[in-house]
């Protein structure tokens, strides 16, 4: 005779405590689940709901500045260390944790037209439109100790922007030329120059950390080799690029802000046609910076809104504003990922979430777990039409937003009367020119 029993074994259900959750068995057979789909839908698009309920990425404005902000730099050992440097020739010194300034110094008379750190994080290098080039120490004076630079060096020309060199005693100026510096001497050791105009940004390549990039006035983007002590190539767009930043992750991407509102991904070993076009700006784009996983870039525009990019994407993800924000000229994103700085006409600096609706603080296990769950909800539906809706949906400030609607307008237009210049010409002769490539003039090497 055979007998059938039930066995259960109660560690699978019984509580230990009447203060442990109830553990509920399940079967993951999808054929007793016929509704799994629609209810994970349903669960993704009330996440995406909340997500947007919850997108509230203002942190706080740093105020103290009596000019507009020009230029910002992260230190690169301290997450709670910045650096700013105003229109007044005023750098402060802020502690991001603290929200406030820890010291100022009248650096420079006029603007301050570029700031970077050391690498080692003791010093940082200020240039201004008084023709100098100032070394600071990052630590404030000693009690009654006078509040003066390390170096000065005094040049010929006003000097536009600066970057440090990420493991040598090395800098590069730009203004009238690309001038290298060793910090012992108050000499360039070379001086890099392609072209007539005046240049008014450099930056180094933070892993091949012997290439320079350039942007000048006279349209270019220039690359240069440490090395040789010569310029390699160049490329020259329709309009001029504000300045560049360089992918912290690949060796060879870097982003260039152009005047035409429109961002340029290059990879440098083949500069005849952008890798990206990144459009959503309505004004001339003033500087852009790569997050450290060197998945997206922040983007600061004239037309008083940042917004974030994803790498491999032409549109934004996210744009930030308020109403109080001006131009925006600098932003900074900073090393932990986390957060993104920008700074304005008006005098104030601005610290933002990377992520609008990421909750900061200590997360609870169940917490975490619910919201890993929800974001790979969202992921799976995430081009349900429905949910793209809510999910893309951004609120925009009324100029902004006029301004997307006539470009659109233009755009259609410009497309439309090629449309039909290529319908009545002769086969062949109105080429179909990619958008990619619209914007290139000419590749110099």
């Amino acid at each position: 005779m055979r007998v059938k029993v039930l066995s259960r074994n109660p560690d699978d259900y019984v509580r230990e405590t009447k203060l442990d959750l109830q553990r509920v068995p399940r079967n993951y057979d999808p054929a007793l689940h016929p509704f799994e789909v629609a209810r994970e839908y349903t669960r993704a698009l009330n996440a995406t709901k909340l997500e947007r309920v919850f997108a509230k990425p203002f942190l706080s404005s740093l105020d103290g500045h009596r000019d507009g902000v020009n230029c910002m730099a992260k230190h690169p050992k301290s997450l709670s260390t910045v650096l700013s440097g105003a229109c007044d020739g005023e750098v402060k010194i802020w502690n991001l944790t603290k929200r406030q300034c820890i010291r100022t110094i009248q650096a420079h008379e006029g603007f301050v037209r570029g700031i970077c750190a050391r690498f080692c994080g003791t010093s940082f290098f200020t240039v201004g439109d008084d023709k100098t080039v100032k070394q600071w120490k990052m630590e404030s004076p000693e009690y009654g100790e006078e509040e003066e630079p390390i170096h000065t060096i005094l040049g010929k020309t006003v000097y536009t922007g600066i970057d440090h060199h990420w493991k040598e005693p090395v800098f590069a100026t730009c203004g009238h030329q690309v001038d290298i510096w060793d910090e012992q001497r108050t000499s360039p050791k070379c001086s890099l120059t392609w072209g007539f105009d005046s240049i008014s940004s450099v930056k180094f390549n933070p892993i091949e950390t012997y290439l320079l990039g350039s942007c000048a006035s006279d349209r270019n983007i220039v690359l240069y080799d440490m090395r040789k002590s010569t310029p390699l190539k160049k490329v020259i767009l329709n309009m001029r690029t504000n300045t560049l930043c360089w992918n912290p992750m690949e060796a060879f991407i870097f982003t260039a802000a152009n005047e035409d509102y429109n961002l340029y991904t290059f990879d440098m070993r083949y500069l005849e046609s952008p890798v990206m076009v990144h459009m959503d700006h309505v004004s001339a784009v003033l500087d852009v910076d790569y997050s450290p996983t060197g998945k997206e870039f922040v983007s600061a525009s004239f037309d008083k809104s940042i917004r974030i990019f994803p790498v491999d994407k032409g549109h934004s993800r996210e744009v930030y504003h308020t109403k109080r924000m001006q131009h925006v000229i600098t932003v900074k994103w900073t090393s932990d990922n986390k957060y993104i700085l920008c700074g304005s006409d008006e005098m104030n600096i601005r610290l933002w979430k990377a992520n609008a609706s990421e909750k900061l603080g200590v997360l609870a296990p169940r917490e975490r777990a619910a919201m890993n769950y929800n974001q790979k909800l969202k992921e799976k539906f995430q081009f349900h039409p429905q949910i793209r809706r809510i999910a893309q949906h951004r609120h925009l400030p009324k100029s902004i937003y006029c301004q997307i609607k006539e470009q659109r307008i233009m755009r259609e237009a410009r497309r439309r009367k090629e449309l039909n210049r290529r319908k009545h010409s002769k086969p062949g002769s109105v080429p179909l020119v990619p958008e990619r490539k619209k914007h290139i003039v000419a590749v110099v090497k």
